[in-house]
């Protein structure tokens, strides 16, 4: 089998749920665990460090890979979805998997999931898997796809599960509460076994809590142990100090992430660090080293992306209402003179929620990624219109960014979101041939 029969397997034969939605959601373990059992049980060959929450867990991931490298451990990355490359969801320090694996994996199990039957999520996580227990990776920082208890991801037992925060999303299918979700996403915690929480409320704290007691497992708030004390944002880079609310004491930090909302995921990092540092060798200067360059050593992508700086573009795959609140409070924080949105949705999320946060201020390109889940950029232009947001509409995201760039001037801001799906759409080679 070659790499592009791989591909095509991969996406024309199992469910996707980029593509269909919940219907390729399989809400147990049992597949991935047939899967595990067929391979010779991989996953009880690795360390890993479970990542799971409503936003920030992708770039949580990242950090932490940058942190073990630095550190000279050989480090896996299982993240999801991807912008450009399939490949981009499996990493060993920074590289992706490679295209003779991808195919080797798909015909060695070719049978078995002809005979049960997998989604597409579930194949290629026991492809991280079976990637990283064949190259012996020291550790694997593990990102859930969706939710936790009932994520395929959650067939793993890890050194520490780390939570970034919770909020709504895919209330289909975890729940429509925040207690509801937050249950789901502390399903990946694990008897004994230390847990990292890094935003909470009243409401999800409980139920941390009581997973905690119920597991015995050691449960650490970062919003406890660190204080935001500073943040200076930059266009490419953010500096954070955070301050140790026991002793006083300031850790300062430079990131090559430009998003202010990183100091959150950041904290949620040094947390989880310290709490591994019984176990790992893992020093402070070498922490900082990697957070300077976690783009360069991961290949982290779509937050905060600054692709150009006359006018000041930027990628961010925010995509519900918690995560558009962030990058509306850091457009708040950026200086320009006119606001351009190239927006687009899929139409199985909330739009009112997201819609009712966007500034009417700005000038809309309403747009949509080429799968069939996306929201119709017509439909997407009713529902914006409703709250007073115009624009025209495009059907492709890089139509709407020739014309936002036909349309600003140097100082303007043009930012591209609303779902992965349209960032990974963007193609840099049109655009550096449009700013040349």
């Amino acid at each position: 089998m070659t790499y592009q029969q791989a591909i095509r397997y991969l996406y024309q034969k199992l469910p996707l749920y980029s593509s269909i939605g919940i219907r390729a959601y399989k809400a147990d373990l049992t597949n991935t665990l047939a899967l595990c059992k067929f391979l010779g049980q991989p996953q009880e060959k690795i360390r890993s460090i479970h990542v799971a929450g409503t936003n920030g867990k992708g770039s949580t991931s990242h950090m932490l890979a940058a942190i073990f490298q630095e550190h000279g451990y050989k480090t896996g990355l299982y993240t999801s979805p991807h912008l450009k490359d399939f490949r981009e969801r499996i990493r060993i320090n920074g590289r992706m998997i490679r295209k003779r694996s991808v195919a080797r994996f798909v015909e060695t199990v070719n049978a078995v999931a002809t005979q049960i039957g997998p989604s597409f999520f579930e194949l290629t996580f026991v492809m991280a898997l079976q990637y990283f227990a064949e190259e012996q990776v020291d550790i694997a920082i593990i990102e859930t796809g969706l939710g936790g208890r009932l994520d395929s991801t959650n067939v793993i037992m890890p050194e520490v599960s780390v939570i970034t925060n919770i909020g709504f999303d895919h209330m289909d299918i975890l729940g429509k509460t925040l207690d509801r979700i937050a249950f789901e996403k502390a399903g990946i915690i694990k008897k004994k076994i230390p847990a990292v929480i890094g935003e909470t409320t009243e409401v999800t704290r409980n139920v941390f809590l009581a997973r905690a007691r119920e597991l015995d497992a050691p449960l650490f708030f970062a919003e406890d142990i660190y204080h935001l004390h500073r943040a200076q944002l930059a266009k490419k880079s953010l500096e954070v100090t955070l301050e140790n609310c026991s002793d006083g004491n300031l850790r300062p930090f430079k990131l090559d992430l430009g998003g202010l909302y990183q100091q959150k995921n950041l904290r949620t990092v040094i947390t989880a660090t310290d709490v591994l540092k019984e176990r790992y060798s893992l020093e402070e200067n070498k922490i900082r080293a990697a957070l300077r360059h976690v783009k360069r050593r991961t290949g982290l992508h779509g937050r905060w992306e600054v692709i150009r700086t006359r006018p000041l573009v930027v990628l961010d795959v925010a995509h519900n209402a918690d995560g558009i609140s962030q990058v509306i409070d850091q457009i708040r924080r950026t200086r320009y003179r006119a606001l351009h949105m190239i927006f687009g949705m899929v139409r199985d999320k909330e739009t009112d929620p997201v819609l009712a946060l966007l500034p009417r201020e700005a000038t809309y390109y309403f747009t949509r990624a080429h799968i069939p889940r996306a929201l119709p950029e017509q439909d997407l232009s009713r529902l914006a219109a409703v709250f007073g947001l115009q624009g025209e509409t495009y059907q492709d995201v890089n139509q709407a960014l020739r014309s936002a760039l036909a349309s600003a001037a140097p100082e303007d801001l043009i930012v591209v979101c609303g779902s992965v799906f349209v960032v990974g759409e963007v193609n840099r080679q049109v655009f550096d041939a449009v700013i040349q």
